[in-house]
């Protein structure tokens, strides 16, 4: 078994294609398939059911997908360990974060890293909180940025900045006609959330617990993977919301949200790290461009 069938086979199983598995590795399709075919002759396993033109992975195949996953990320961070020796001239910062996160908070970081350290690599993605939270306990990325406390023995988490959960609905919504608001109040609308594992919604209900609610009575009309597809919603009239207020600005200044007077708690966005893993230098470099901006943003005006 070499690293190079172990690349083409989670590649493969991540695309649910071969041809796309290969264009993304560029190599050629026949090499792909022989990786595969080669993988599963000498064990005598089936890796991946033929269904017409499309694949899926058998029970085999899903359990192999998870631990070679974990044997690429440890060729990964031994690659890394050599780099630590370039002095950031080389060498990759894997980063994983929750949607809010990715969109509205994490970008303008990336940039400046990227102008301080040109020459290193950044690779990013996007889950809700739970996945972030998995990727890093899994090791498949270094650093998981989240909206929700995580409770893991395997993670390490600290706080990077803090975030403003709010109320919003259609302009003509009933909850704006209600003054004053109780908590009550609002379990007796309709409400859009993210999905469960959302860090967003997680923050959300426990405030709902705070106030002595019972969050799962809640009427949910509808749940949607993303910020943007919320906030549509409620722009549709189809509920109340309870988003980042990074999220709902441009639709308030654009008159097609309000702001509902109902205070939620501020929340924190923190970073997850894995308790046995050396962080890398550019990791560590990252961090310290976090807190150097933070520093700057919160210290009192001369």
């Amino acid at each position: 078994m070499t690293l190079d069938q172990l690349r083409i086979f989670v590649a493969v199983a991540e695309r649910q294609h071969v041809t796309h598995a290969a264009e993304a590795l560029n190599v050629a399709q026949s090499a792909a398939s022989h990786a595969i075919a080669s993988l599963e002759d000498r064990h005598q396993t089936k890796l991946f059911n033929r269904i017409g033109r499309n694949i899926e992975l058998t029970d085999a195949g899903q359990a192999f997908l998870k631990e070679a996953r974990a044997v690429l990320a440890t060729v990964e961070a031994a690659e890394l360990a050599l780099m630590e020796f370039s002095d950031l001239k080389r060498g990759v910062l894997s980063v994983r974060a929750s949607h809010t996160i990715a969109n509205y908070w994490l970008p303008r970081h990336l940039a400046a890293f990227r102008r301080a350290y040109p020459q290193i690599e950044i690779r990013a993605s996007i889950g809700n909180t739970a996945q972030v939270a998995t990727a890093v306990e899994d090791r498949e990325t270094e650093l998981g940025f989240v909206e929700a406390a995580i409770h893991s023995e395997q993670l390490t988490s600290t706080t990077v900045a803090r975030d403003q959960i709010i109320v919003v609905v259609a302009p003509d919504h009933e909850l704006l006609k209600r003054k004053p608001l109780s908590p009550t109040d609002l379990m007796e609308v309709e409400w859009v959330l993210r999905e469960r594992g959302s860090g967003t919604r997680a923050v959300f209900e426990d405030a709902l617990v705070e106030f002595g609610l019972d969050a799962r009575a809640l009427r949910i009309a509808l749940e949607l993977p993303s910020n943007e597809a919320v906030r549509a919603a409620v722009e549709a009239g189809l509920g109340a919301a309870a988003i980042s207020a990074s999220v709902a600005a441009p639709s308030l200044e654009a008159g097609l949200l309000q702001q509902v007077n109902f205070r939620l708690p501020e929340r924190e966005f923190y970073v997850l790290t894995h308790r046995d893993r050396h962080p890398s230098r550019a990791a560590r470099a990252f961090l310290a461009t976090l807190t150097a901006a933070g520093s700057r943003k919160t210290r009192a005006p001369a």
